[in-house]
């Protein structure tokens, strides 16, 4: 989670725990308050959500490093040297188990190194002649599955990581709004305690631009957004 969205998300707990401390029983005001307290426990289950992507992402990651260096360093090079060694007998074999430059992504690994594959399949009793050891191409082609699952995984994990942080934002942007009507009404009611009123402000502080002075249209009680950079002060 982002730090903006997170000062928000903070804020907006602080402000319903406040306001379930000093209830009003206005229609208006509960429905406010609930779909605050709403947002804030669908921005758990996103933020949950966003820390499983991002696990997601990295596990896979880690494991397309591990499966890449593994077929690099044992089945294609295993494939390779039996491709050469066949090349005296099919020259034209041989160049199908060179790798070409621009290999370097996983796509392009994924690719080359089907291509391995399929070359072996199809050239199979040739480079058997020259020492091709058959249950090297079983293993290839069962890290291969594996690579192609872990690509997919991964990218499955990313999206749901984008989607999740997405969502945190537009929920701490909504919990704001929420705590804004709060705030017009908890001036009202509290004007003539004073201490109160203190509290509900220090409890209901956003992020507003540090000018020494609030802009129009910022903070609690108004209709404009935090904006970023700013220094945290109390509704006014």
């Amino acid at each position: 989670m982002d730090a903006r969205s997170r000062r928000k998300l903070g804020m907006g707990a602080k402000a319903a725990e406040f306001s379930r401390g000093h209830p009003d029983e206005s229609p208006g005001y509960q429905a406010v308050l609930s779909s605050v307290a709403e947002k804030l426990a669908r921005a758990k289950e996103a933020a949950a959500d966003q820390r499983s992507g991002l696990l997601g992402v990295g596990a896979n990651a880690a494991r397309k490093v591990e499966l890449r260096r593994t077929m690099r360093e044992a089945h294609l090079a295993h494939l390779a040297q039996v491709a050469r060694a066949a090349g005296r007998e099919a020259p034209e074999v041989a160049q199908k188990f060179v790798f070409r430059p621009g290999t370097t992504t996983y796509a392009a690994f994924q690719t080359t190194a089907r291509a391995f594959l399929t070359e072996a399949e199809a050239h199979r009793e040739l480079l058997v002649r020259h020492g091709l050891v058959e249950s090297v191409l079983t293993e290839l082609r069962q890290s291969l599955d594996q690579f192609d699952a872990a690509m997919v995984s991964g990218a499955e994990a990313r999206a749901g990581h984008v989607r999740a942080s997405a969502e945190l934002r537009q929920l701490a942007d909504e919990v704001v709004q929420g705590v804004k009507v709060l705030d017009r009404f908890n001036r009202v009611r509290f004007r003539g305690t004073p201490e109160v009123l203190a509290a509900w402000r220090s409890v209901s502080s956003t992020m507003e631009p540090s000018r020494g002075k609030t802009e129009p249209g910022t903070g609690p009680g108004s209709g404009g957004a935090p904006q970023d950079g700013g220094e945290v002060r109390p509704a006014a």
